[in-house]
């Protein structure tokens, strides 16, 4: 199986504008190298904000999601991020897959962030989501979902691992970076998969402080790239023979 090339776009998000934001990950994508996924952070077009104000109709007419079809299709990359979004009578923090074809897979948080208010404004999700792609399994998560090991818990199915890479999108305040540090590569090593976890830098509109850190593991909890506080896109590739080298020679998996 081939690599899976991935970049992962970490900006400071402008709070509550989502041209503003469209027209920041234009111009990080201008001139971007190839790759098979684009990651942005949660809630990518507005930040992360109780607002149900802003949210739009889950459906065609939903004009981030519009963007991120563009964007999948100009560069022939799937993306996954969150957006916020109005489901009938529900607002949902939905993590959406976006292929090149216009196909999206949905996840909605299952962890609302109580502390920050997100359970008074949004309605929980209560199903995992693993998307096939490129014959990688994928687990899509977000943000405060890390702190949860029970909602990533791999397992062994008919075909093998459940899944080989973990992806959370987020927000996650600089207060408890080494929080996030820690439990993605802890979530790395206890799943025996690549884990990619993408946060913002700046400052949101509620004086929260981001520093980014956006990080890679791979399935022995070894950092791919380099934690930073810059607005950048970050490069790199997941070696699927690796993988499958590290849960033969320690097949923990199968003991659960």
């Amino acid at each position: 199986m081939q690599d899976l090339k991935i970049a992962l776009l970490q900006f400071d998000q402008a709070w509550e504008k989502r041209q503003d934001n469209w027209a920041i990950v234009e111009g990080m994508l201008d001139g971007a190298n190839a790759v098979d996924v684009f990651v942005f952070p949660e809630m990518f077009d507005t930040g992360f904000s109780m607002n149900t104000s802003l949210a739009e109709e889950w459906g065609e007419g939903n004009s981030s999601i519009n963007f991120l079809k563009k964007i999948s299709k100009k560069y022939q990359s799937a993306i996954y991020t969150s957006v916020m979004c109005r489901d009938g009578l529900r607002f949902v923090n939905r993590g959406v897959f976006v292929r090149p074809d216009g196909e999206i897979n949905i996840y909605d948080k299952r962890k609302s962030f109580g502390m920050g208010g997100e359970d008074q404004h949004y309605q929980s999700g209560s199903l995992e989501s693993i998307v096939s792609y490129k014959g990688w399994n994928i687990n899509l998560q977000i943000c405060y979902d890390l702190r949860f090991p029970e909602l990533s818990r791999n397992r062994i199915e008919r075909n093998g691992p459940a899944y080989d890479v973990l992806i959370y999108v987020a927000n996650w305040p600089e207060k408890r970076i080494e929080h996030w540090k820690v439990l993605l590569k802890a979530r790395a090593i206890e799943n025996q998969c690549f884990v990619i976890g993408v946060n913002r830098i700046g400052e949101d509109g509620n004086k929260y402080n981001y520093s980014g850190d956006s990080l890679i593991f791979n399935a022995l909890g070894t950092a791919l790239i380099q934690p930073n506080c810059v607005s950048q896109v970050m490069y790199s590739a997941l070696n699927h023979k690796e993988l499958v080298e590290v849960r033969t020679t320690l097949p923990f998996l199968k003991d659960r």
